[in-house]
């Protein structure tokens, strides 16, 4: 049972971390970005996954492109760093599924509006 408890805490630990890391200028303009451009639930781990590359890429380009830094590979050999992407993975994917979320309520409303005003 202690087992179960340590494996969930690692879960949640993972999810609060990427929350966290996701709920920037950067993170929050992907999520909404990939949850708009989302047809249906089932493109939700694609999705998250693209999210993940984007903020990946842009991490390492927006310091070359804003401020002229050297061009450098993220550490791609370490395993903290896959955690790190692994964190963000498990944020993108609240923050994408709540953005749906409000997508596919806001346009049920515009559309269900739209029909019972157009008739006169």
């Amino acid at each position: 049972m202690e087992l179960a408890q340590d494996i969930l805490q690692t879960i949640w630990s993972y999810f609060q971390v990427g929350f966290y890391h996701v709920n920037t200028v950067q993170g929050l303009l992907i999520a909404a970005i990939v949850a708009y451009m989302m047809g249906g639930w089932r493109q939700l781990l694609p999705t998250t996954l693209l999210a993940v590359l984007v903020h990946a890429m842009l991490s390492v380009m927006l310091p070359v492109l804003s401020t002229g830094a050297a061009f450098k590979l993220p550490p791609l050999v370490e395993l903290s760093y896959w955690k790190q992407l692994l964190a963000l993975a498990a944020g993108y994917l609240i923050i994408i599924s709540v953005f749906y979320i409000v997508k596919t309520v806001v346009l049920r409303r515009a559309v269900g509006g739209g029909q019972g005003h157009g008739h006169h």
